[in-house]
């Protein structure tokens, strides 16, 4: 196929990501993941096993997680999404990813965005959870490397410093 039959196949797609506007052009069967690591150059995200199970690549879109493997690229126009990249405000990291680092809840980093993400998006909905409801909110993300332990008391202490500063 020549590459200008390639490119009018390609469909344009406008959205929010992290604030910004943008618009990038993907294949109809391209995934919101590859297209946000491979268009975008917001390469969080990762891809863990490519099914929705691992939850490496969860995502907000309008607000509600999502794993981004499962979501064809197409599928996010007119959508507002938030990656990892978008937590940090500016070159402050959020009080989670910093909890994350003191807390040694990573080790080889693939789970962690995913987490990051889905513990954000638990504290922006609640917060003041109690340890089962992170828990239960972290379910769809898997880690082989730290367990679990770690990623819950750095969520608890993320929120604990978060209900601090928005007295």
């Amino acid at each position: 196929m020549s590459n200008d039959a390639t490119r009018r196949s390609r469909t344009h797609v406008s959205c929010t990501v992290n604030g910004d506007q943008v618009d990038f052009l993907a294949d109809d069967g391209t995934s919101l993941l590859d297209a946000l690591r491979d268009e975008l150059d917001l390469t969080g995200a990762k891809e863990g096993c490519g099914t929705g199970d691992c939850g490496a690549c969860t995502i907000l879109v309008d607000g509600r997680i999502n794993c981004s493997c499962l979501m064809f690229a197409p599928e996010a126009e007119g959508c507002e999404i938030v990656t990892v990249e978008g937590i940090a405000e500016g070159d402050h990291l959020h009080p989670l990813q910093q909890t994350f680092l003191e807390g040694a809840a990573l080790q080889c980093g693939v789970c962690t965005p995913g987490f990051l993400v889905s513990a954000k998006a638990l504290l922006d909905e609640n917060p003041d959870p109690t340890e089962t409801e992170i828990r239960y909110a972290l379910a769809g993300n898997l880690c082989r490397c730290t367990g679990y332990d770690k990623i819950v008391r750095s969520v608890q202490e993320a929120a604990v410093q978060l209900r601090g500063a928005s007295r």
